[in-house]
């Protein structure tokens, strides 16, 4: 695939998965009252309206500078991507899904503490009483390419194993 094509589409996955995240996040903070959960799936899933000024699992919420940092460290991160997504041969077509997927999903977050002052979260999982943390689009899109690079790099050792050349 020419470099152009796959530059093309990782801006394309990268740019629709922050779109949707953010048009996700406008529906809940214009739909959903805060901290009501409004069940989707009784017992399983709800949407539930909240704000995380802190990091993953709303730890350092309301520290001093926070958003600051957290929104210095995806500018630098979104960057990192980038480099790193140019970088790939044409043949790693998982790795620069699961780094678009990774930048889309830092930009979604990133414009969220930039305009709000903290991150939009609205999906509620969990078995009745058991809760796991509320989360977003921009959270599944980040899981989803982590998944993906960890998956193209268990493949790429697997065929290592077998005597063929693994994927970089």
């Amino acid at each position: 695939m020419p470099r152009m094509r796959r530059a093309v589409l990782f801006i394309a996955i990268f740019l629709s998965s922050a779109g949707f995240d953010q048009g996700s996040k406008e529906w809940a903070r214009e739909t959903l009252p805060a901290h009501v959960p409004q069940p989707v799936i009784h017992g399983y899933w709800d949407w539930q309206l909240e704000t995380n000024t802190g990091v993953a699992f709303s730890h350092f919420t309301g520290e001093t500078g926070t958003q600051i940092v957290l929104g210095l460290i995806a500018a630098f991160a979104l960057i990192a991507i980038g480099v790193m997504a140019s970088r790939t041969r044409p043949e790693e077509r998982m790795k620069r899904v699961g780094l678009a997927l990774i930048a889309g999903g830092a930009l979604g977050n990133l414009i969220d503490r930039v305009h709000q002052g903290g991150v939009t979260d609205f999906v509620r999982w969990h078995i009745h009483e058991h809760m796991w943390p509320i989360f977003n689009v921009a959270d599944a899109s980040l899981l989803i390419g982590v998944g993906l690079l960890v998956l193209e790099r268990a493949l790429g050792r697997t065929a290592n194993s077998r005597g063929r050349p693994a994927p970089a």
